[in-house]
């Protein structure tokens, strides 16, 4: 890839990336300090500035390599926002509302992005080169909030959907799943390199985001 293709390709996908992991830690601070715990307030996580959330492998280097080695979608993460599950009103039941508060979002902000899709495929020729831009843009989101979405729903801790089934299981179930956690992430490295974790999600990937960005063209 050229240098200027670089460049233009980072323009098209470093907003989208930094919006998704961000408002993804900031929900699960916001639903938890709603909930009764307060941790991800009082240590200055409750905000969009993206330098409180970035993390310089996740957020940075991974998306950046994956890019230039023509990766099928993009793939990154924030720093987790704390929080402490003990200071919710109803731990075992809030922790499913936290965990799922950053999916929601993800979710949400790939339908907003297939409705500014929509908006810059009706908009007029003489404004071309920002259409074409922001449509690459608005794609290039719609699929990066799909992965996490989908990724983070995976029900394996410490993943939100491992937190969520802990949340929702019988107490020796949520127990026996819940000491899966220490090793959550080499399980995920495993399924990565074997491409097992492709398989499992890509479809679901992939569908998701043909049908959001189906619809924002066809209209």
């Amino acid at each position: 890839m050229e240098f200027d293709g670089i460049i233009r390709s980072i323009s098209i996908w470093a907003i989208p990336v930094i919006f998704a992991v961000v408002l993804h830690e900031v929900a699960h601070g916001w639903v938890a300090d709603k909930l009764g715990d307060d941790t991800a307030r009082w240590m200055g996580r409750l905000t969009l500035n993206p330098v409180k959330h970035i993390d310089p492998l996740g957020t940075i280097i991974i998306p950046l390599l994956l890019l230039v080695m023509h990766s099928p979608f993009l793939f990154g993460y924030a720093k987790p926002v704390p929080i402490n599950f003990r200071k919710l009103r109803h731990p075992k039941r809030d922790m499913v509302w936290v965990a799922l508060a950053g999916p929601a979002t993800n979710l949400l902000l790939a339908v907003f992005s297939a409705t500014l899709l929509y908006a810059a495929a009706h908009m007029p020729v003489s404004a071309d080169w920002v259409r074409q831009w922001l449509a690459q843009t608005c794609q290039a989101s719609i699929l990066i909030n799909m992965v996490l979405c989908i990724f983070n729903l995976l029900p394996l801790p410490p993943l939100d959907g491992g937190r969520v089934a802990v949340g929702l299981l019988p107490g020796s179930a949520s127990y026996a799943l819940s000491r899966l956690e220490p090793y959550g992430f080499l399980i995920v490295v495993v399924l990565l390199m074997s491409g097992m974790l492709q398989g499992i999600i890509g479809p679901l990937v992939m569908g998701g985001s043909q049908l959001l960005i189906g619809w924002a063209l066809s209209g």
